[in-house]
């Protein structure tokens, strides 16, 4: 790398860590300008032989703001010297704060890489003009009035409602795989499915992955009585499966049900097929896997209501990650709150809610604003998608090396059907988003350079080179790492569920939540809770990545007025209220008569 592009990656290290350094040498400054006009009555000086005799006057205020301005510079080396040396997120580790393994390659400085150069230097003038402007279109609030006339009422009781059944047909067991999102969707599937066999719910386990490497289970994450509890009208749960059928080897008595035995999104009719008989026989049976197995439509109304019950709200988080989240989210904040408190808070932060003394309290400190980005842009996503990213040969040899190693019945897929060029995969707007096709859609919907910016999950591809167009079109880019102290972070660190929590909830709390893939299960779900406790003040920003493709594909000739227009358009479209339509998850649109109630 040359020597500009390492100043580069020193300054936009220093930008994320160092910012309050800067801010206190400036205040310092005009601390010590200030006394000198309070001393003087005037700050400039007399003309003539009054000169002197002010400097003389001065002459002790004039050395020690020149002694504290050298010290300043000092420092401000010093904090460089330290700093710069580090990665966009600890490249020295071979391991994340959420306990996966690296490859070493991922944290080798490399080229910052802009695919889009000319359109970073309209953005950047763009934001310089906007600076001290008031803000035009503001996507800090829900567009539509619709969005607040829908209230959560998913755990209201309705003569119609199933209620438990007087006598269970057995027990289910549940051991769901994959991460913290992919659990909560099995967990809610599973008492949805517990209520339609009149069967007792075991408190599901959670699968080790050797992706993950997370030991956690369910108490770990979640309040085990709160759930059991808020549930309690609805369906049999019970933490253990009683002494006699313990000693059972469910496999050999054919009650071990994979994600083979069950299609995915099955039926309600599947499950009384398949599942009953064997539960009425054994009293017992065991879901292994448990991703995806239950559809979205149809589903009786009751079922459809008590998921939502499930995940909005019998699903909180245990007062370890609540207690954590709050300090999380005052220092993103600053510790300025909201002056009225949010159901959102509310629900996601417990007794741990953050809270001032009064609103004239609030008035005098202000607020501090915060989007929060969900940036899918880590190794295994970026090789899987087989684009792109202007990386030349080097990262094309690399991504082709992860798929190799990560991806083997990929590599079989692609050998037998016809190769899609990495152009006709961006138009069809298969590719993730890159950090620097983020930044550009946020400063074409006006979000201003000084934009606090909250980074969920944070293990980008390619570290803090790959980070650089972000960086610096929006320095204050936070992430969990760099808010919390190591001892605060010591009880997560290893444990990807616990971090993906304070994710999760950080992001649901934000003020505004952007995303930059659709599909992924935290965007769904933290969109959902979003809609769900947001009352029409929650804005979700989900770009098109088809209709954005083509966008970015004039960016040679496209002037700046034009991309932002249509980048708001198309943002704006994507945040009409509309009720889930069929098949949807109700998870992500709780926009439903099951769900929610429309005043």
């Amino acid at each position: 790398m040359s020597k500009n592009n390492n100043n580069n990656n020193n300054k936009s290290v220093l930008r994320l860590k160092d910012y309050r350094v800067r801010s206190s040498d400036s205040l310092s400054k005009v601390v010590l300008l200030h006394s000198l006009k309070d001393d003087s009555g005037k700050f400039n000086p007399c003309k003539g032989g009054n000169r002197h005799t002010w400097f003389r006057r001065n002459v002790k205020s004039v050395a020690f703001m020149f002694v504290l301005t050298a010290f300043m510079f000092l420092l401000d080396s010093v904090m460089v010297s330290v700093f710069g040396s580090i990665n966009f997120h600890g490249s020295s580790s071979t391991r994340n704060s959420d306990g996966r393994e690296e490859d070493s390659v991922a944290h080798k400085e490399r080229p910052i890489v802009e695919m889009y150069g000319r359109l970073l230097n309209l953005a950047s003038s763009a934001l310089a003009e906007e600076e001290f402007k008031q803000e035009s279109l503001n996507f800090w609030e829900e567009p539509y009035q619709e969005a607040s006339k829908w209230t959560p009422c998913a755990d209201k009781r309705y003569p119609t409602s199933l209620g438990k059944p007087g006598e269970s047909n057995g027990y289910i067991m549940v051991s769901a795989n994959g991460g913290l999102n992919q659990q909560r969707v099995a967990i809610c599937n599973a008492v949805a499915v517990a209520s339609l066999l009149n069967a007792t719910l075991v408190l599901p386990k959670f699968l080790y992955s050797n992706v993950w490497k997370d030991p956690s289970q369910f108490g770990d994450i979640y309040q085990e009585d709160y759930f059991m509890r808020t549930l309690k009208d609805d369906v049999h749960i019970v933490q253990e499966l009683p002494l006699h059928l313990k000693s059972l080897d469910i496999e050999a008595i054919g009650s071990l049900i994979t994600d083979a035995d069950i299609v995915k999104e099955a039926k309600p009719i599947d499950y009384v097929r398949t599942v009953l008989p064997l539960l009425m026989k054994n009293k017992v049976v065991h879901f292994l896997g448990f991703g995806n197995r239950l559809a979205f439509d149809p589903l009786p109304p009751e079922l459809q209501r008590l998921r939502c019950k499930c995940n909005f709200h019998a699903l909180k988080f245990v007062s370890k990650i609540q207690e954590v989240a709050s300090l999380l989210i005052k220092r993103i904040r600053k510790f300025k709150y909201h002056a009225a408190e949010r159901q959102l808070d509310k629900q996601l932060l417990g007794y741990f809610t953050p809270s001032i003394s009064s609103k004239e309290d609030y008035v005098e400190r202000g607020s501090s604003r915060y989007l929060a980005l969900h940036l899918r842009f880590e190794e295994d996503m970026v090789a899987y998608s087989q684009c792109d990213f202007g990386g030349g040969e080097h990262e094309k040899k690399e991504l082709e090396a992860y798929r190799e190693v990560h991806f083997p019945l990929l590599i079989e897929r692609l050998k037998n059907s016809k190769p899609v060029s990495p152009s006709e995969l961006r138009k069809l707007g298969k590719c993730p988003l890159t950090p620097e096709e983020a930044a550009l859609v946020l400063a074409a919907l006006g979000f201003k350079r000084g934009t606090y910016i909250y980074l969920a999950g944070s293990r980008i591809y390619g570290g803090s080179s790959r980070m650089h167009p972000f960086t610096n079109l929006y320095p204050n880019l936070v992430t969990k790492e760099t808010l919390l102290t190591y001892n605060e972070l010591a009880p997560f660190r290893n444990f990807s569920s616990r971090l993906a929590a304070l994710d999760f909830i950080a992001c649901a709390t934000s003020d505004v939540f952007a995303m930059t893939d659709s599909g992924s299960q935290l965007s769904s779900l933290v969109s959902g809770f979003r809609t769900y406790y947001g009352d029409g003040h929650a804005p979700t920003l989900r770009p098109n990545k088809k209709r954005l493709a083509a966008i970015f594909s004039e960016n040679s000739s496209i002037g700046w007025t034009t991309f932002e227009d249509r980048v708001r358009k198309m943002i704006e479209e994507g945040q009409r209220v509309r009720v889930r339509g069929s098949g949807r998850s109700i998870y992500r649109q709780p926009r439903c008569p099951e769900c929610m109630c429309r005043s």
